[in-house]
């Protein structure tokens, strides 16, 4: 049997998300695959919303709600790789209970704001230019070893020759 690999979702869910089928052709050949959608796993209808309202949602209420959800659908221990918004909840779950051999979360900003780091193989990744990245303090007070991507901003996990050097952290 394979082990189970879940990929969440940034905050725009998986609607109209092209690049994730990349990600997940690389994926089925090692691990049974399961999407979540942030924007489903909270409640959060993104239709005819702008992104400033979305993300007031996720940090109203969302997040504390998708991690809930996620807690309530995963018993097992999983692989997750979580992008954004994604990377928090998925975080925030593993300090809860969330049984997560390896969590691999790109451009998850909103863990800045973070001070207790859970006990899983956690690898971090943000784009060089991302000015919403955690502080290299944060690193050091967490004993986090993050990766920076030269010359990327926030979204680069979508950029198609980016992807495979992502893929490889798993397989």
């Amino acid at each position: 049997m394979k082990p189970r690999l879940i990929i969440l979702s940034d905050i725009g869910g998986f609607t109209n998300c092209d690049w994730i089928e990349e990600y997940v052709q690389h994926f089925t050949k090692s691990f049974e695959v399961q999407l979540y959608d942030c924007c489903e796993l909270s409640g959060i209808d993104i239709i005819g919303q702008t992104v400033e309202i979305i993300h007031h949602q996720f940090i109203s209420t969302g997040i504390e709600k998708a991690v809930n959800r996620l807690l309530e659908l995963e018993k097992g221990f999983i692989h997750v790789l979580a992008f954004s918004i994604g990377g928090t909840i998925a975080w925030k779950a593993n300090l809860l209970g969330l049984k997560v051999n390896m969590l691999i979360a790109i451009s998850s900003t909103r863990l800045r704001f973070e001070n207790e780091k859970p006990a899983s193989d956690i690898q971090l990744i943000y784009g060089d230019n991302d000015l919403n990245k955690p502080s290299n303090d944060w690193f050091e007070k967490l004993n986090i070893n993050a990766e920076i991507v030269e010359n990327a901003s926030h979204d680069f996990y979508k950029e198609s020759k980016l992807i495979p050097s992502i893929v490889t952290r798993f397989i």
